[in-house]
Order: C-alpha cells, then sequence, then structure tokens
C-alpha cells in the first residue's frame, strides 16, 4: 500500500487502485477495493485525517466488486453517500457483477469466479446507491471542481472523473500494469469501450488514474496507439 501525499492520495492494494482526492472541507473517495482489504483502507484513510466528519462522497466508478467491495462498509460507519452510474447499479444491488453485461458467457463466468477466489475477494455487501451520476455531472456541490464523463465498455455504466487540474480518475477503461497503457482488457463492449476512449479527445487533460496499475500521461497514451 502506498500514499502519495498532495491532493491526490492514489491508495494501492497490490492490483487495484483506490483514489482519495482532498476536496473544499472534505474529502471524496473514487472506488473502495475488495472487502478483505477493509481494514487497510480504513487505516489508509485514518492517516490523512479522513473521517466520518469530513468524507463527503464515494463515487464508484463501476460495478465490479474489486471497486465496491467496501462501498456499503464505509457509507455505514462514515455517515456518507455513495454515488455510481445507474447503468451499473444492478450488479451492487444483486450481488452479481455479470448483471446487465452482454458477456453472459460460461468461460466468461469461470474466469471472474477464478479472479475473485485468486484474490479472495471477501464477502461482498449489496447495497443501492445514493446518488446516480449522469454525463456531466458536476461535482463542485462536493467541494470537488470535476465533471462526471459516461465512458461505457469495459460495462455500461463505467465512468471517469474529470478534474479542472486537468486528471481524469478513469475507472477500468484503461489499465497500465504492463509495460505501456493500454485499454482494458476485461470488455463487455469493445465498440463501446472504443468509442469512450476516442470521445476523450474531446477534453482537455494531462494525467490518468487507472484503476489498475500506474498512472500514466494521456499523451503517452496517444502517441503510442
Amino acid at each position: 500500500m502506498n500514499i502519495i501525499q498532495e491532493d491526490y492520495y492514489p491508495i494501492k492494494f497490490g492490483w487495484v487502485n483506490c483514489y482519495l482526492i482532498k476536496t473544499e472541507g472534505g474529502y471524496i473517495l473514487i472506488d473502495t477495493g475488495f472487502p478483505r482489504k477493509r481494514k487497510q483502507l480504513e487505516k489508509a484513510l485514518e492517516e490523512v485525517g479522513c473521517s466520518s466528519s469530513n468524507l463527503k462522497l464515494i463515487i464508484a466508478t463501476h460495478g465490479d466488486f474489486d471497486h465496491t467491495g467496501n462501498c456499503d462498509y464505509l457509507r455505514e460507519k462514515y455517515k456518507t453517500k455513495i454515488a455510481m452510474h445507474a447503468h451499473d447499479s444492478g450488479m451492487v444491488e444483486h450481488g452479481d457483477m455479470l448483471w446487465g453485461r452482454k458477456m453472459r458467457n460460461l468461460f466468461t463466468r469461470m474466469i471472474l469466479k477464478v479472479l475473485l477466489l485468486l484474490f479472495r475477494a471477501g464477502k461482498f455487501r449489496k447495497f443501492k446507491p445514493d446518488i446516480f451520476l449522469e454525463e456531466g455531472y458536476d461535482l463542485s456541490s462536493f467541494g470537488l471542481k470535476a465533471k462526471v464523463i459516461h465512458l461505457p465498455g469495459h460495462s455500461k455504466g463505467s465512468i471517469g472523473i474529470l478534474t479542472s487540474s486537468g486528471n481524469l480518475f478513469c475507472g477500468d477503461l484503461f489499465m497500465n500494469t504492463g509495460k505501456k497503457p493500454g485499454k482494458s482488457s476485461l470488455v463487455d463492449n469493445s465498440i463501446e469501450l472504443d468509442a469512450s476512449v476516442t470521445k476523450l479527445k474531446n477534453y482537455n487533460f494531462f494525467n490518468v488514474y487507472p484503476g489498475h496499475g500506474s498512472s500514466f500521461k494521456i499523451e503517452d497514451y496517444w502517441k503510442s496507439h
């Protein structure tokens, strides 16, 4: 686990990233990791002064359990709210990562089950989000100058958070676990994923913070693809 002391605190649990963003008067947490990493996540939040008095919002970039695994627990403990896109709400309400997805074949199911067992994900707590985030949703009311971008492809309700300072928290649209950043390797709809990547050319930003792997410059991605 590594926390970088700046306005953006990447919290790394092996191959999964969460991000704590310091806002005006508090914090926003983007994604929450697997349930089995709960104690480590709580410790990371405490180390930077994040508590029930100042955690303004939890944002899930999509419904997969490695991103939503601690949402309900943290909502209860920190007396905060959970926000995500409506299209992925069924995953967390039913406890089924394949809910609403096209990739429902047996092979894909087996891969997801093996991954959950391999990383000992822990027991998932179902929940219903408090806020549904749509394209262009303004987060300034939570103290953060940022907006929501709908980026389907990995899942129907995948989103990114684009800050006014030029940082994109992209969930699993991109990954950067190898020699260079690339698109997600687990895709529900490849056409939508490609369209989401192309869509980013309409925005002005510099840094990308993915759900898996290291951050990178978007310029480097455009140069290599």
